[in-house]
């Protein structure tokens, strides 16, 4: 499963989560049809499959609901999300939804292309644009801040831990680490209790090792790649990168802490924290409902911490618009994704919705707003918390000091690059670590070569 692959996993898994606050029958009055009077009938995507039945159940309902709270628009909606392999030719041959769903990868090369509307005259009547957090609707704008698109989910890495067994190492579970020191002298201490414990796990296949090299490289203050004068360019074969791997190679080799069997991907790792065998690993908020639902574990048994530095690698999704729609259809499907993703009037009654679902309230993310919106968001996650906050309060204490830094472009094809990287350092114990870094630098500045 590849860096793409994983996220749709994992956004899936957690739709309800991040339907959280994102559906209200607020909005802008419902703009007029193709012709005066008419009424406007919009494709989106997104729409769970018939093998999710709860959450195709919820989405058709809330198509009713919007639709009942706009009379002058119907909404077609369609099952599937952004496939890069089809996208163009749905694009050509007129088949792309009006409204469709993307990562935040997707937006730059989708800008440049022009395959995605300019909505920047359409603004000005969205609800609480000006709440959406600033670094999260500059992924959808241009260099001359034109605006494509609008973000309705995010992530960041962060560390996972498991709380009992750093009890068990006598280690603070309320004090994780915040360096990477730090985060190894705790692996060792946690491998030492030995039957099989691994004191940390991390990926290195199916383009996952890559994409945690990625946030490891801006944990250390290194770049995967820059641009210079339009021209992209490798940057991780660097001090940054240098002590990533050097980091890596002696919690595996001389620390002996992240254990014996390497090559994992992400099911790998969540099985063992699963098993109550694993100390930490690198994870978004995401992850922690994953395994608490997979492997009848408890949400008191975890812990989240932000990532040591000062960056990490973040992520999320968001809708742009076909270039081709109207100016009706644009309008028509702001207040869809506005209404469905992007208002908070609801919370309330949508946090009651859901916790009698059994969905987790109260974890640290999602988070798309600042200010006044954000904080009445998580004054109603407070009060109906059903998952250990204190547990996530590391995290959430430090990551307003950690820069959250998107994957750089052409990622997955990069990713597969750093694959290698990560697989040598983890499984060979004397990996040349300076040649790997030129090697994967030259083979990356190729992949870069073609970005316009």
């Amino acid at each position: 499963m590849d860096g793409i692959t994983r996220r749709r996993a994992l956004f899936t898994s957690t739709a309800l989560v991040a339907s959280l606050g994102l559906t209200a029958c607020g909005g802008t009055p419902a703009p007029a049809g193709d012709k005066a009077g008419g009424v406007v009938t919009i494709t989106v995507n997104g729409m769970p499959a018939t093998t999710q039945a709860a959450d195709r159940k919820d989405f058709e309902e809330l198509v009713k609901q919007f639709e009942a709270a706009h009379p002058k628009i119907k909404i077609d909606a369609r099952e599937g999300q952004m496939d890069p392999k089809t996208f163009a030719a749905k694009l050509a041959g007129g088949q792309l939804e009006d409204v469709y769903y993307v990562y935040f990868t997707d937006p730059a090369g989708l800008i440049q292309r022009k395959q995605g509307a300019d909505i920047t005259p359409y603004l000005a009547d969205v609800p609480y644009l000006s709440d959406i957090r600033p670094e999260l609707q500059k992924v959808f704008k241009d260099k001359a801040g034109k605006t494509y698109g609008l973000p309705t989910g995010n992530y960041s890495m962060g560390l996972v831990y498991n709380r009992e067994l750093f009890r068990k190492a006598g280690l603070d579970p309320d004090k994780p680490p915040t360096t990477w020191e730090e985060v190894r002298a705790a692996a060792k201490k946690i491998s030492e209790l030995g039957e099989d414990t691994v004191g940390y796990a991390d990926y290195s296949k199916n383009n996952q090792g890559g994409w945690h090299l990625t946030s490891w490289l801006y944990s250390m203050g290194g770049e995967v790649a820059t641009e210079q004068n339009g021209t992209w360019k490798a940057a991780f074969d660097s001090d940054a990168g240098r002590k990533a791997l050097q980091t890596l190679h002696d919690m595996r080799w001389t620390d002996r802490s992240m254990g014996t069997r390497q090559l994992l991907e992400i099911g790998d790792v969540q099985k063992m924290m699963g098993s109550g065998k694993l100390g930490m690993y690198m994870a978004g908020p995401d992850n922690i409902p994953t395994i608490v639902k997979q492997f009848e574990r408890k949400y008191e048994e975890f812990g989240l911490a932000a990532l040591p530095g000062t960056a990490t690698l973040g992520g999320g999704d968001g809708f742009m618009f076909n270039p081709k729609a109207t100016p009706e259809k644009i309008k028509a499907g702001l207040q869809w994704v506005q209404w469905k993703y992007l208002n908070p009037d609801r919370e309330e009654e949508n946090v009651t919705k859901f916790s009698g679902l059994g969905v987790p309230i109260g974890l640290p993310q999602p988070n798309l707003f600042g200010g006044a919106a954000q904080q009445k968001i998580d004054a109603i996650h407070v009060a109906h918390a059903n998952v250990p906050q204190e547990n996530y309060k590391p995290f959430v204490d430090r990551s307003p000091q950690v820069e959250v830094k998107v994957e750089p472009p052409n990622a997955q094809q990069i990713y597969t690059v750093l694959d290698g990287v990560m697989q040598s350092v983890l499984t060979k114990e004397d990996a040349d670590m300076d040649k790997l870094l030129k090697d994967a630098a030259a083979r990356t500045d190729t992949i870069l070569a073609t970005v316009k």
